[in-house]
Parts: C-alpha cells; structure tokens; sequence
C-alpha cells in the first residue's frame, strides 16, 4: 500500500467520526484522491504534506474528467476532512466557488441529457465497466448502482429490483423493462456475469470504480450522470406525450389542470424509478 493511502487509512480509524455509509464513501473518496495524486505524479506524498496545489491538481482532473457538480462538492467536503485531520485546514479554500464548483439549480434550465456515444463505448476495454454505462443508459442506475448490479437477483422480466445495498439512502426500488434494447442489456449483463455481480470477484468495489474511472477517462466521455438524465427525459416524454421543458416542451404554469395532473403523475413516477423521496427532484432533470 502506497504511503499515503496508508495514512488515510489510519486517519480514518482513529476518527471513526459519520455514520457506517459516511464512512464507507469517505474512504472510498479518500481512496481515489490518493490514487489520482499518485498518477498526477505526486509520489511520496503523505498525508499530513497536503498544499493548496494538491487540491488544486485534484479540481483540475475532476474537471477533466467531467464529474459532476454534486460529486466535485462532496469530494471536497473529504477534502476538508482530510485538511482538518492533519491541521492544515488552511489549505483548502473555504468556498466551493472558489474552484468554480458552483451549486446547480434546482431547476434544470437546459438539457444536460448526455447519449451513449458508441463509438467511444467500443473504446471501454472493461467489459463490466461497458455494461455498467449500458445500465446507467438504459435504466438511470446511478454509478454505484450499475457496478453493484446482480443480473440473475435484479432481472423480474418486466422490471429490475435494485437491492437497498446497492442504492443511495438504503432504498430498495424497481424499474420497469419496457423496451427490447433494455431487455437486450439485460441478456448481455446475464451472459457476462452469470450469477455474479458487474464487479468482478477478485476486484473490490474501490478498485472497480478506480478501473471505472480511468476507462471512462481514456475513452473521452465526461459527465456520465448525463445518462441518468436522458433516461428521466426520455421517461417524461413517454408518459406524457409531449416533450420536456428542457427539451423545449410546456411549464407547468402553461399546462390546464388535465396536463396537469399527468405532469404531476409523471414526475413522481419519474422520482420513484430514479430513486428519489420526492416529486420535486424531477425538475433537475426534466425542468
């Protein structure tokens, strides 16, 4: 185990401070910067060395990477923890803002949909990291959920049945198949996988997500959560027949009471499928 990855590691024992799923994604976190530091060509740093151009370093390639404002922000609470930990807190800006992680809207105003470019696909050499992006594509799994996912459990015929484990919140939920691409992936996580999961049973699920990462980065996509939203977009447009107000479709104020009420039917279902407590969230994807 590489030096700092090894002081994380025992800062994290010695603070045992969060819940058990704080802790699990904080070491997970932790992981990953350390790795990146590494590749970055940082070799040799520990723990308590942490600069600003660390940080710095580590922005940067999340951006490269195209992450997502939500992940950018709670790595950075990691960060912070970690800053705070060896007593250099000083050495990480106060603000989010500051490194141009900016809070999105609640409300989406544009389509940040991102389709599954098969020719960068065809670039994945991974093939459980590729049927994860066809899950993430199909379904709206988030990432952890399409890596974690268990086709023989999962696969009802006519809906997919996400374990708590496998989902953010420890919410367990079911999707609905109702396309033959969908079934057609389905079919091919079975075929790859057996009665295994899309993690392969000698990696580890930080390791997997390492591989993840660098796969995604090496075939130029960015920005994956962009799936996510196509599939609530795509989801919209079917139960409601019309197109999304990100896509150029109605607001709701423009809407009678009958278009209304299938909206509102729309969205919670929407809500439900992605995993969310509350019809609300939809507007982040749908507008």
């Amino acid at each position: 185990m590489r030096p700092l990855n090894w002081d994380l590691k025992l800062l994290e024992r010695e603070a045992k401070d969060g819940s058990r799923g704080k802790r699990r994604d904080r070491s997970y976190s932790l992981a990953l910067m350390a790795n990146t530091l590494h590749d970055l060509g940082f070799k040799g740093l520990r723990a308590r060395g942490l600069k600003e151009k660390h940080v710095d370093a580590l922005v940067g390639e999340w951006n490269r990477q195209g992450l997502s404002t939500g992940t950018m922000a709670n790595r950075m609470a990691h960060v912070r923890w970690w800053a705070q930990k060896v007593g250099r807190p000083g050495v990480v800006r106060p603000s989010n803002a500051a490194y141009g992680i900016v809070k999105d809207s609640p409300v989406a105003r544009e389509d940040k949909s991102r389709p599954l470019d098969p020719d960068k696909l065809a670039k994945v050499t991974d093939p459980h990291v590729r049927m994860s992006l066809l899950l993430q594509d199909q379904f709206g799994l988030r990432r952890e959920e399409a890596m974690k996912f268990q086709p023989r459990y999962a696969d009802r015929g006519d809906r997919i049945v996400l374990k708590a484990s496998w989902c953010k919140g420890g919410r367990t939920r079911w999707i609905p198949v109702l396309t033959d691409r969908q079934r057609k992936v389905l079919d091919e996580a079975r075929r790859l996988v057996g009665s295994g999961s899309l993690i392969p049973a000698d990696r580890s699920y930080r390791r997997q997500l390492r591989i993840y990462e660098r796969e995604v980065a090496t075939a130029g996509m960015a920005r994956m959560h962009g799936l996510r939203h196509g599939y609530a977009i795509r989801r919209y447009e079917h139960l409601t027949g019309w197109k999304a107000p990100v896509r150029g479709g109605p607001s709701r104020r423009d809407l009678d009471d009958g278009h209304r009420d299938a909206d509102r039917r729309a969205r919670l279902m929407i809500s439900r499928e992605l995993g969310h407590g509350r019809e609300s969230v939809t507007a982040q994807y749908v507008g």
